[in-house]
């Protein structure tokens, strides 16, 4: 069950209506990295969770609804945006002639127009659940496993991307609204990866979340290859040194080494195709 304030989460202005700012504001609520990814991915984490205490279920609810007052103050801003935004095709065009450039030599009518058209004939001069290029959130980045620790290493990737979008954005604005907008959600970007990596120091951090599922006996895997680095070139050259290569594992159950990869199995070759599979003759045999 959940309940709604009218007012904001935080308080949102824009000194300067910029519609093609409207078009990348879109990003950031329905793109890859935006805010119904992780609002979504976090209820439904939430909602699958199961463990005898119910403590980080309710703490990704929490989190997740104020996912969706950030969706709100996005969708808000979009709405400002669009104050002064032209509604005839021949404005439309002369909207901003220099997004060429800044889209990379595009044809800046074609941007104007076509997200301007979105704004106007399928959402009123508001926000959408669509991307910057208009295509609508689909839910396929939506990571849900019902495993803690993967969840939290995937919210992790999240908020990570998110963030960086964020700062993006905030850079290519001089509005001061709009800046301060930022300031606040970059803000609870930071605290969201803290957030996240805080779970997996409580399940025992790297070496008690790793590897992942732990609850899968080790003892069942092919030991031989269990923390080896696969090199694969055949050049001769050595694989890159780091961390992963030598010294024992984060999780202190073994040593990283390197195993030049090679072919350890049987060439497959398949049996003839069946008469009634459509192949040509010659493959039936």
């Amino acid at each position: 069950m959940y309940y709604f304030d009218k007012r904001l989460q935080y308080a949102v202005r824009v000194d300067s209506p910029d519609p093609i700012y409207a078009r990348m504001l879109q990003q950031a609520i329905g793109g890859v990295e935006g805010e119904i990814r992780v609002c979504m991915q976090y209820f439904f984490q939430a909602w699958g969770n199961r463990a005898p205490n119910t403590k980080y279920r309710d703490m990704l609810l929490h989190t997740a609804t104020e996912e969706l007052g950030h969706i709100e103050m996005l969708a808000t801003a979009v709405a400002m945006n669009l104050e002064n935004a032209p509604t005839k095709v021949q404005e439309a065009g002369a909207a901003d002639a220099i997004v060429g450039a800044v889209m990379g030599g595009e044809n800046p009518r074609h941007i104007a127009e076509g997200m301007l058209h979105k704004h106007l004939l399928s959402s009123g001069m508001a926000a959408f659940p669509g991307n910057s290029d208009g295509v609508p959130f689909d839910m396929n980045h939506i990571y849900a496993s019902g495993n803690i620790a993967a969840d939290m290493y995937c919210n992790v990737a999240a908020e990570a991307t998110g963030r960086t979008l964020a700062v993006r954005l905030s850079n290519a604005t001089n509005d001061p609204g709009m800046k301060d907008m930022w300031s606040f959600l970059i803000a609870r970007d930071t605290m969201h990866q803290q957030q996240w990596l805080a779970v997996i120091e409580e399940l025992g951090g790297v070496e008690g979340a790793l590897p992942i599922p732990n609850s899968f006996p080790q003892s069942e895997e092919n030991q031989k290859f269990n923390y080896s680095f696969f090199a694969t070139n055949r050049d001769g050259a050595p694989p890159p040194e780091g961390r992963w290569t030598a010294g024992p594992s984060l999780d202190g159950k073994g040593n990283f080494n390197v195993f030049q990869n090679e072919p350890m199995g049987q060439e497959p070759v398949l049996g003839p195709a069946r008469p009634d599979s459509g192949a040509e003759s010659q493959q039936i045999g």
